[in-house]
């Protein structure tokens, strides 16, 4: 039974109320519910922990092929801003090339969760930050052994 399961429907009502009266859109809420990119990749390529100033903690889990990000995971020990920007960068990321997501920035994260708190920005920061270093460590590793 997944986590989601768990919560009956008035619990989950009253966390979507909750979570949408703080300035959470319904598709971030959503996101933070779901965790549908949380968890961990057995054989990945590269592993990446950071944690930020807030003490939020990500970490990264990528698979690579032929320069593209097949998946990624992600397990976030923080506020439902960092668990629902980590869960859409996972999507945004997946498919792209190393390349494409070096170039993503904090705000094509926001579009994808179309709203959160202000003071929740930096979870969006944290996110990304998580992934540029990922794929830094990444490129770093695997150019310095000529692969």
């Amino acid at each position: 039974m997944s986590q989601l399961e768990e919560i009956n429907g008035s619990d989950l009502e009253n966390i979507r109320e909750l979570l949408s009266g703080s300035g959470y859109s319904d598709k971030a809420i959503t996101y933070f519910l779901n965790k549908t990119n949380m968890g961990v990749l057995p054989e990945a390529d590269q592993v990446t922990e950071l944690t930020g100033h807030c003490g939020d903690t990500m970490k990264l889990y990528l698979k690579l092929e032929d320069g593209r990000i097949k998946d990624a995971k992600i397990q976030v020990l923080g506020c439902p801003g960092a668990i629902a920007s980590a869960m859409a960068a996972m999507e945004l990321i997946r498919g792209k090339t190393i390349e494409e997501v070096m170039e993503i920035k904090d705000r094509d994260i926001f579009r994808m969760l179309e709203e959160i708190p202000d003071q929740k920005q930096h979870c969006i920061r944290l996110t990304n930050k998580t992934i540029q270093k990922a794929l830094e460590e990444y490129k770093n590793e695997h150019y310095l052994q000529g692969e």
